[in-house]
């Protein structure tokens, strides 16, 4: 509308089943491999005005693999994410 285009609700739809495949595997993520880099990251923030531990994994691409939040700030939720992780990916960078 901004550059005097007129688009109705259809014309989208009919774009996003003509052209959502091809976004889709685009956006799609490749498969994990042994030479991935793998960042952890803890942040401490604030729900409902009490203090919750964010644990957070992501790779080198900044897509994120695994997240988990704690009440406690202890090892044993870090080491229940790294080893949710393991399982998941299947592999060790």
């Amino acid at each position: 509308m901004e550059r005097g285009i007129v688009v109705s609700y259809e014309t989208i739809r009919r774009w996003g089943r003509k052209f959502g495949s091809t976004y889709t595997k685009q956006l799609r993520r490749k498969k994990p491999s042994r030479r991935d880099i793998w960042h952890l990251d803890e942040v401490v923030i604030s729900i409902g005005g009490r203090k919750h531990w964010l644990w957070r994994a992501a790779d080198q691409d900044g897509y994120v693999l695994d997240e988990i939040v704690q009440t406690r700030r202890d090892t044993k939720a870090a080491k229940r994410l790294l080893v949710r992780l393991l399982k998941k990916q299947g592999l060790v960078p």
